[in-house]
């Protein structure tokens, strides 16, 4: 700690699978340790990387700890790097595209950090949804100029449920800057996911 830092950046929490939410208390912790230690308070910027998508996870296990470390965007001045839509080799744990990976965090970082203007430094994030009849409305932070598939394919790896009962897959389409997602024979929608489950891979950009 006696040498200046501007930063700090962290990829790491395999281990931690299965431990769901607790794994976001680890990351307060340890966030507070290092701006502790370097004694900058919340002025030492903190970016991370989320967990990449691995078919050798137990199942349901890597959405509850992807949550996690969305929660801890709460803490400020913290960032994270997504991964879902840049892994292609999911039966490694170690995938091997870390090159977008740090440009998403140098994005993090230049925007935030150095205060470059005009960067669209992150893909969209949830903000908040609306229950309209029959679908369900998604409205996303981070959407540049507007939402998009990467592929020109439909939005893939959204699902809907009403009430009780079990998600089913629905359609998503978009509109401006939303998501409007459906599917047929839920009338009453009530919840919607997003790449809730391990080997996601979503267009959605």
């Amino acid at each position: 700690t006696p040498f200046a830092m501007r930063g700090g950046i962290w990829y790491q929490g395999e281990s931690n699978m299965g431990e769901a939410m607790l794994y976001h208390e680890k990351m307060k912790a340890l966030i507070a340790g290092w701006r502790g230690a370097w004694g900058y308070g919340e002025a030492l910027p903190f970016y991370f990387v989320q967990l990449a998508p691995y078919k050798g996870y137990g199942t349901g296990a890597l959405p509850l700890l992807w949550e996690a470390q969305a929660a801890t965007l709460s803490v400020p001045n913290t960032g994270m790097s997504v991964t879902t839509d840049i892994t292609s080799n999911m039966g490694d744990i170690h995938p091997r595209n870390k090159q977008d990976v740090g440009k998403r965090l140098a994005l993090w970082a230049l925007a935030r950090t150095y205060r470059m203007k005009a960067l669209v430094y992150s893909g969209p994030f949830y903000r908040s949804m609306a229950i309209e009849g029959d679908a369900i409305r998604i409205r996303f932070a981070h959407t540049g100029t507007g939402l998009k598939s990467r592929d020109g394919q439909a939005l893939r790896d959204f699902a809907i449920a009403s009430a009780d009962d079990p998600y089913v897959p629905a359609t998503a389409t978009i509109e401006g800057h939303t998501v409007v997602v459906r599917a047929e024979g839920v009338t009453a929608p009530t919840r919607v996911t997003f790449g809730w489950f391990k080997l996601a891979n979503p267009n959605l950009c």
